[in-house]
């Protein structure tokens, strides 16, 4: 019986599909199940075609491709989508990974780089080990009254909404945690369960002990129920929990609690990247400073730690610059204060997007999910996640 992947290539240049198909009559483990010059038939083929991988040339009629690739994703989450291009900027490859594709390879396509992106997929449609695909992000400060788990909270259904891949949100603040109170969730399992039956759960058992956010792709751990149980709770299940969820989400979002302990530093460091969380006014500056202090002695590099001001004014006694020459790092994004909206979402139970989405800083959140999404695929093609780009 042959096992091989049906591959569907999409492309409208007969030329380059035959090109495409020569080049795969060299690769084991997969075989070409159709061709099609016409996108829409292409991409509603590959929508119901379970297990396949989708080679499209995105090189003309870009914005349609992307936005059918997005669906695409949504309609068939075991359709691999590598895309081809004649443009091959860091804005087009950033574009195309985050609508769910795989890879992109610069046209004129080489035989040997195209067979290599083909072997490495089909290995890791294969492989049984967890794929370095999910990206964790923390929430972190020593002072508490910032915002942090606003900022926390919002963040992840952003990234839930617009990934519209499974994001995971966790409640770090073990002892007094509101990441549950601002979503107006019940848990009926919370941190405590979870960390002590970790061992023995399965991906779906997994998701059923986590609370889902309505009907979208974010789950919840909550804090323990009772407060006592957070003490029981060890820096090695916190390992155990973020080591299992890795193999389920492309995104975790962990509210992290102002305590520094075992706990505290193992989310640091399995983060890959730290969004130290401050507001302008000289004890939360003092406290940001000890924070990177503290990031230092840990060694972490300077690229994982990211400055966000929350509750910010223009003109401001002290000034931005003032600020980054302080604590020694550039100010990665600002969230402006717009109490009403933000206390109104709080009293509630709903993030911003739910009370306005217009209003500014439900914008400032769609944007900051967007730019961290970005970076996170940038930091991918630093580390040649995509082939050396030809121009």
């Amino acid at each position: 019986m042959d096992n091989s992947l049906n591959v569907l290539l999409i492309d409208s240049d007969e030329n380059s599909r035959s090109i495409i198909k020569a080049y795969l009559t060299e690769a084991e483990g997969v075989g070409i199940a159709a061709e099609f010059s016409d996108y829409d038939e292409g991409f509603n083929l590959a929508g119901n075609s379970g297990k396949c991988i989708v080679v499209v040339d995105v090189s003309e009629n870009f914005d349609k491709c992307v936005n059918c690739i997005k669906h695409l994703k949504s309609q068939n989450k075991e359709a691999f989508v590598i895309a081809l291009s004649n443009r091959a900027s860091a804005d087009v490859i950033i574009k195309v990974l985050r609508s769910g594709a795989k890879d992109l390879v610069a046209k004129p396509v080489i035989k040997t780089e195209f067979l290599d992106i083909i072997n490495d997929l089909i290995k890791d449609i294969n492989s049984t080990e967890t794929k370095d695909t999910c990206k964790i992000i923390s929430t972190f400060s020593n002072k508490g009254g910032i915002g942090k788990t606003s900022i926390a909270v919002n963040l992840a259904v952003e990234l839930a909404q617009m990934s519209k891949e499974k994001v995971a949100l966790i409640d770090l603040n073990l002892q007094l945690g509101d990441v549950a109170t601002f979503l107006d969730m019940t848990p009926p399992f919370a941190m405590d369960y979870i960390a002590d039956n970790i061992n023995n759960l399965d991906e779906e058992e997994l998701l059923k002990a986590m609370t889902r956010y309505k009907n979208t792709s974010l789950y919840v751990i909550a804090d323990p129920l009772n407060i006592d149980k957070s003490k029981d709770i060890t820096a090695e299940q916190i390992k155990n929990i973020l080591t299992a969820l890795k193999k389920t989400f492309t995104y975790i979002v962990i509210d992290i609690g102002t305590n520094i302990d075992s706990k505290t530093i193992t989310a640091l460091d399995f983060s890959d990247l730290i969004l130290l969380i401050a507001i302008v006014n000289l004890p939360a500056i003092r406290s940001t400073q000890r924070c990177m202090e503290l990031f230092d002695k840990l060694g972490y590099n300077a690229d994982k730690i990211k400055l966000v001001l929350n509750r910010y004014m223009e003109n401001e006694d002290i000034k931005t610059s003032d600020i980054e020459e302080v604590v020694k790092q550039k100010v990665y994004w600002k969230i402006p204060n717009n109490y009403l909206i933000m206390m109104s979402a709080i009293n509630k139970g709903v993030p911003v997007n739910e009370i306005n989405p217009d209003s500014n800083v439900a914008v400032n959140y769609k944007e900051f999910a967007s730019k961290i999404s970005d970076y996170l695929i940038t930091q991918k093609l630093n580390k040649n996640y995509i082939r050396e780009v030809r121009i």
